[in-house]
This record gives structure tokens, C-alpha cells and sequence, in this order.
């Protein structure tokens, strides 16, 4: 078998998304004819049908689907080894940890500080505001090494659980239930709840929703309401503003409430809510010593820290 190129996994993730071959071809800056004998070259080389293509649709066989799923992973894991190429030539003494913008900084500062004083150690170029997150840092190679908080997208990535707190709602201090000592999800059942602004993941919407854990406690005849579609936030300070002007209610980490306090806000427990793990990530591929010596370091850091959390929401 001829070794597949990337460009030919390229044309073929373009189609297969678009399954239409003129889109693909727009999208590819390419003309249609070159790209119809780009993908029936790939299908030769492999040995089977990627495509079912009739005059009205273009469908993915099995082949198809699993070529799909692998290629994308390989095409950017080759652009993520491109990426590492360029940051090691560039900056050969640097580690990049890739963080969350607007999240906390206790334990990031701590697990810093330890580092540091590790003699030898490369010196930390901290990462925010990557496209995709934490997460997405790693695979694309911008990053060596990550703190993100679960859910994120796991594929292509190792990690290790630093910490794990509970969550809680967060209300207006005008809300119905705001002198309650105790919730539950069902307590909350159909209120609205802020939106995030160009979330696509369903992990992290149901988190952010609370509907991430086991069914809620409800009577049998009572199906479990949805969450209302509140108001579209981009960050963890537009989401306590829209809370706090009772336009929403929300769940959110226990390290936000022990952050953020202002007197308009009320933080109360939920009993039936799932928790939140704080994790270091790093790219599955990776044999760094640094990026091994870098997770023990912030392992040790958050042993340290007992009952605490970094507020990395």
C-alpha cells in the first residue's frame, strides 16, 4: 500500500464534514475535478470505498467513518508536532502550561513557586486565552502541559485528578430560595440558566446546567424540566452579573463561591450535584521528563493544600 499524504487525509476530512464535494472544494480553495481525483486516488491506495456518491448525495460508508475518526486525529497530531518543532527551536528552555483565562491563581501560583525552586528546572511560560481552551492547547501542540478544569474534550490527552470540590448554586439574594441552607437540583428545576456563548461541547453545557449527574429526584408523574434558556454569558464575571440582576441562577464550583462573594449573590449547597475534578493534562504522545516532573510537582502542591481548590471554573 502507498503511504497515505496528508494533504489526500485533508481533502478527504473536508468532504466527508461537508459530504459535498463543491463545498469541500470552496472550503479548500482548490477546484472540484483535482479534488474527486484526490479522494478516488485515496480509496485506490487503501483498498476500499470511502464514499457512496450518487448524482443527488454523497454518503460515508464504514470505511469512511472510521477513516474520518482516525484522520482527524492524525492530521492534527502532525500539525501539533509541527507546532512543538517550532516552540523547542524558538524557546528550547521553556515549558508552556496552558490555563483557563479568568480562572484562579493559589494553586497555580503554589505549584509555580515549587517549581521554581527546583534547581535545573526550564522556566514556565503560562498559556491563556487559546482558542479551545486549555484542552485544545494540547493537541495543538501550543502547550507542553495544562490545568483545566473536567469536562474537556479527553481524546489524544493523559491526566492526572489534582482536585476534586464540590459544586453549589449560585442565586440572587432576592430569590425565593436564597435563605435555604440546602438545595437540591430538583429545587431549581426549569429556572433559567445563563448560556455560554459559542459552547458546542454537550459535556459542558450539561455541567454548567446541572444536568450532568444521575436523574433528578422528581415524582414519577412528573417529568424532569429542562433548564430555560437564560441569557448568553462569555465569562465567569458576566455569569455572577447576570445572576445577580435575577435574570438567572446558576451552579458553579465551591472555589467560586470562596472567590467571589458580593452581597447580592448567595451561594448554597446542592446536595444531589455532581462534583467538579481539577486535573493536569498533557498530550498522551508526550515523553517531556519536564512535563513528567511538572505533574508531580503540581500533584505535591494540591496534597498540600487540604479542603482548598483553585477556582478554575
Amino acid at each position: 500500500m502507498d503511504d497515505v499524504e496528508v494533504r489526500e487525509l485533508r481533502y478527504f476530512i473536508a468532504v466527508a464534514e461537508e459530504l459535498n464535494f463543491t463545498r469541500a472544494a470552496e472550503r479548500l480553495g482548490i477546484a472540484q475535478p483535482p479534488l474527486s481525483t484526490a479522494i478516488g486516488k485515496l480509496e485506490r491506495k487503501l483498498g476500499v470505498t470511502l464514499l457512496d456518491r450518487t448524482s443527488r448525495r454523497v454518503a460515508l460508508t464504514a470505511a469512511g467513518a472510521t477513516l474520518l475518526d482516525q484522520g482527524r486525529v492524525a492530521v492534527e497530531q502532525v500539525g501539533a508536532a509541527v507546532e512543538r518543532t517550532g516552540r523547542r527551536g524558538a524557546q528550547p528552555e521553556r515549558l508552556t502550561v496552558a490555563l483557563k483565562a479568568g480562572g484562579g491563581t493559589e494553586l497555580i501560583r503554589d505549584i509555580c513557586d515549587r517549581w521554581a525552586r527546583q534547581p535545573g528546572r526550564p522556566p514556565v511560560h503560562l498559556l491563556f486565552g487559546h482558542p479551545g481552551g486549555p484542552a485544545a492547547a494540547l493537541r495543538a501542540g501550543a502547550a507542553d502541559v495544562a490545568i483545566v478544569r473536567s469536562p474537556f474534550d479527553q481524546v489524544g490527552l493523559d491526566w492526572e485528578v489534582l482536585l476534586t470540590e464540590p459544586r453549589v448554586a449560585v442565586l440572587p439574594a432576592g430569590h425565593r430560595l436564597a435563605a435555604r441552607r440546602r438545595l437540591t437540583r430538583a429545587d431549581l428545576a426549569g429556572e433559567m440558566m445563563p448560556r455560554w456563548a459559542g459552547q458546542s461541547s454537550p459535556a459542558a453545557a450539561a455541567f454548567w446546567t446541572g444536568t450532568d449527574g444521575p436523574p433528578m429526584a422528581l415524582p414519577v408523574a412528573e417529568p424532569s424540566p429542562a433548564p430555560s434558556a437564560g441569557p448568553e454569558i462569555s465569562d465567569l464575571n458576566q455569569l455572577l452579573d447576570v445572576v445577580a440582576l435575577g435574570q438567572a441562577v446558576a451552579f458553579v464550583p465551591q472555589s467560586v463561591a470562596d472567590r467571589y462573594g458580593p452581597a447580592d449573590l448567595v451561594f448554597i449547597p446542592v446536595t444531589d450535584l455532581a462534583a467538579t475534578e481539577v486535573v493536569t493534562a498533557w498530550p498522551e504522545v508526550s515523553r517531556s521528563p519536564a512535563v513528567a516532573a511538572f505533574v508531580r510537582v503540581a500533584a505535591d502542591a494540591a496534597a498540600g493544600r487540604p479542603g482548598q481548590a483553585a477556582a478554575l471554573a
